[in-house]
């Protein structure tokens, strides 16, 4: 999967609002905290729809594409289409990510994407 490194390579080279990468970086946080609530609640990585380090990342990448040149159908897409790019052209290891991440990044904008949350992550 994606390092945490690789990811903020990816966001810095995309998102210009320092506001927002704080936003990201906190949503990071708090949904590794949310998962391990739930863990303690009795929830199997399988009900939570991943694991913490996956909740982690979809919270620190889930507004990575959030900027004026990407279309509002496409926010919450565009992240993992650059991630995905990141790994293709020198056969990079390590940018890959999850399909359950990228599902949930798509669904935090429903909305535009129209991919409707499914588990506790998205």
């Amino acid at each position: 999967m994606i390092t945490k490194e690789q990811a903020l390579q990816i966001i810095n080279e995309h998102v210009a609002n320092k506001n927002i990468v704080k936003h990201m970086l906190a949503t990071e946080a708090l949904m590794g905290g949310v998962y391990d609530e739930l863990k303690r609640e009795g929830k199997s990585d399988e009900a939570l729809g991943g694991t913490k380090e996956e909740w982690m990342m979809a919270g620190l990448l889930h507004d990575g594409d959030y900027c004026e040149e990407v279309p509002l159908e496409k926010q919450g897409i565009q992240i993992s289409e650059w991630v995905k790019a990141k790994a293709v052209p020198a056969g990079r290891q390590g940018f890959e990510l999850p399909e359950n991440v990228a599902y949930a990044m798509a669904a935090h904008n429903w909305h535009g994407t129209g991919k409707e949350p499914k588990t506790l992550m998205d």
